[in-house]
């Protein structure tokens, strides 16, 4: 039987006794009806991953005896940075979901001209704040041991004047790092880059459900950015990030 596992960014160690966070308690003991002397893991974010008895649970708190550290790593070798422009909430949340899941090692939400979705301020925070908790819940629905981030909001001019000098080093300077942006019309497809077998990280740039405005395509493309399609049909925004983070894990990562 699969065990329970639970995200605490605290210290841990073998044979110490531990308070579960409250929000964790609350799930291991009132959402999932664990009870004393059930065994559950437990990780950090730190890498590698711990055996844990619970030892106690009462209204004070869920104390829990940790038994064993495990040096478990499920990361892919491939880096990868999820660029995406925000859509409509049910939508990035499945992409943030299923995005960390596929093994992508961060998530950068921007803001397009197109975009449907339009957040600021402390909405923008609050979205974030929400992202990075469905990050770590599908951690540990799928057994990594390290937690993407999810970077904070940013519009797609202030990304690229962040990303330029960057983007032009890594896309000219090295054929171990590629950047992709999704795009119907381009020429290419993964099919053209087989003889790219040395990649160790990417970035993928995936628009909204309008697709980029063409100043936005030539912003992009201009600091180095290599247009790709994924076959004929036209994708909506949500399939298209995970088929192209699923494909580049075939060709490049752990699949």
């Amino acid at each position: 039987m699969t065990l329970s596992r639970f995200y605490c960014p605290i210290e841990i160690a073998t044979g110490q006794i531990i308070e579960l966070p409250a929000n964790v308690a609350h799930h291991a003991a009132r959402v999932l009806r664990l009870e004393q002397g059930d065994e559950i893991t437990l990780f950090n974010g730190n890498g590698g991953e711990f055996s844990a008895i619970i030892a106690r649970i009462s209204k004070s708190g869920t104390m829990v005896e940790v038994a064993e550290q495990l040096d478990i790593e499920r990361e892919s070798p491939l880096n990868i940075t999820l660029v995406q422009a925000v859509c409509a909430s049910e939508k990035m949340d499945w992409i943030v979901q299923k995005g960390v899941e596929l093994g992508v090692s961060r998530i950068q939400p921007i803001v397009t001209n197109r975009s449907m979705v339009k957040l600021a301020g402390e909405r923008a925070d609050k979205r974030v704040r929400h992202w990075q908790q469905i990050v770590i819940s599908a951690c540990e629905q799928c057994g990594r041991n390290r937690v993407p981030q999810v970077l904070p909001l940013l519009s797609l001019p202030d990304w690229l004047d962040g990303q330029m000098i960057e983007q032009r080093n890594l896309c000219h300077g090295t054929p171990h790092n590629l950047c992709f942006m999704l795009l119907p019309t381009a020429e290419k497809g993964l099919r053209d880059f087989p003889k790219v077998t040395q990649v160790t990280a990417l970035t993928l740039l995936v628009g909204p459900e309008g697709g980029f405005a063409p100043e936005e395509e030539a912003a992009v493309l201009a600091i180095g950015f290599i247009p790709l399609h994924l076959g004929e049909r036209v994708l909506r925004t949500e399939t298209a990030a995970l088929a192209a983070v699923a494909a580049m894990q075939a060709l490049w990562g752990d699949y």
